[in-house]
């Protein structure tokens, strides 16, 4: 809970005492004195919620940042010793596919650059 509530809370509780106070006396000023209070407190306990929803959002997202990333380094290290285990069983093919893989990313690199068509009008 946040003191921002805590504080509102009082503000808000005091501002009823003294509007009801200036109520029973019939003074004016202290009845608008304790509504502002009353207001006052009312605002400041909205704000405090307002940053407890916040933070608690912000922990349920840290909470599933967590739990997804950990899961997700679980199926990484799952995936890279399945691989390693094929690699092992069969060097030659994993050789053969390592070296298509580069040939192609080769080819893709070198390719020359695209020339802009020609224009129609000279100049």
């Amino acid at each position: 809970m946040d003191t921002d509530r805590i504080a509102g809370t009082a503000k808000d509780v005091a501002g009823k005492v003294e509007g009801g106070l200036g109520d029973l006396t019939g003074d004016k000023e202290t009845q608008a004195s304790g509504r502002v209070r009353e207001a006052s407190g009312v605002v400041q306990n909205l704000y405090g919620q307002a940053k407890d929803a916040a933070r608690d959002a912000s922990d349920a997202a840290m909470d599933f940042a967590k739990d997804k990333l950990g899961n997700s380094t679980d199926t990484v290290r799952d995936g890279t010793q399945a691989l390693t285990q094929k690699v092992q069983d069969n060097p030659l093919g994993a050789l053969l596919v390592a070296g298509g893989i580069g040939f192609a990313l080769a080819l893709l690199m070198s390719r020359p650059a695209r020339r802009p068509p020609p224009s129609r009008w000279r100049y």
